[in-house]
């Protein structure tokens, strides 16, 4: 829980704050594909218990989806260099070196026009059609995971596929820059998952006005509108999201808030 001490130093600081990369979607529009390598990139800042959450993140369902208007070629071409997109991605399979790419990029457009989400399971890759799903396999330690393809790179030649941080934490080469995986397509399906939905709680404020402030912050912060009621039973304002389905998008909202000092969130089955 939050009261009112707890959160000022938060919610004193001017809004610009939350235009700094760890956490914020939509500072930067520059097309990730166009960008210097990813040497220097960062990872976000995270607790262990961020972490575990993220190495538990469901795989993304995979869906038949259109080819996107942007980043699908069939010809492109960056710092001199033109790459051809393949047709279709039936029965793709490669080998080679991973790489991730973190804060230094969270927020800005990926090729086909998205954002990318540090805290999502997505990828990069020179010549897959965007979008793609594919099965990542960590050769070193056979950990696997699924990713969308939505953006293009890396344009390093020793290097097949980048992935988000969050992918790299499932395969557990987060820690590292590099690892050599096994890419394959994974082709759509039907099957649709029933999964629990939850109202997320982020904090309780004495004052009203207060938790009005700290509503519009979590807005812009995590692209949840929330709304503000008061509990009978404490008579807190409480600053409430949702509902939000179990998986990913859950995941990364209670990663999104703990990072920005929110605290471990209270989640409300939704029967």
């Amino acid at each position: 829980m939050q009261l009112d001490d707890m959160n000022w130093s938060l919610l004193d600081r001017p809004l610009s704050w939350l235009c700094l990369p760890l956490l914020l979607v939509g500072c930067a529009s520059s097309p990730i594909s166009s960008l210097p390598e990813r040497e220097h990139d960062k990872a976000p800042r995270t607790s262990t218990d961020t972490i575990q959450r993220l190495a538990r993140l469901p795989d993304p369902q995979i869906v038949a989806e259109a080819k996107s208007r942007g980043g699908n070629g069939p010809v492109y071409t960056v710092r001199g260099k033109s790459y051809r997109v393949m047709a279709s991605a039936h029965d793709f399979r490669q080998e080679g070196i991973a790489s991730w790419y973190g804060t230094k990029f969270h927020g800005r457009q990926t090729s086909n026009g998205e954002r990318f989400d540090v805290y999502q399971l997505t990828a990069a890759h020179k010549h897959l059609p965007l979008p793609t799903y594919v099965r990542v396999t960590n050769l070193g330690n056979e950990k696997k995971t699924i990713v969308r393809v939505n953006d293009r790179g890396p344009f390093h030649e020793n290097r097949v596929i980048d992935l988000s941080y969050a992918a790299a934490v499932k395969l557990g080469f987060h820690d590292k820059g590099t690892a050599r995986v096994r890419i394959e397509v994974v082709e759509p399906y039907n099957e649709v998952v029933e999964t629990a939905s939850y109202l997320v709680h982020a904090g309780g404020y004495v004052r009203l006005p207060s938790a009005d402030a700290s509503k519009e912050e979590i807005a812009a912060l995590t692209g949840f509108a929330g709304v503000v009621i008061r509990t009978a039973k404490d008579g807190l304002y409480r600053v409430q999201l949702g509902p939000v389905k179990e998986g990913a998008a859950l995941d990364r909202l209670q990663s999104v808030l703990q990072a920005a000092d929110y605290g471990r969130p209270r989640l409300i089955p939704v029967h």
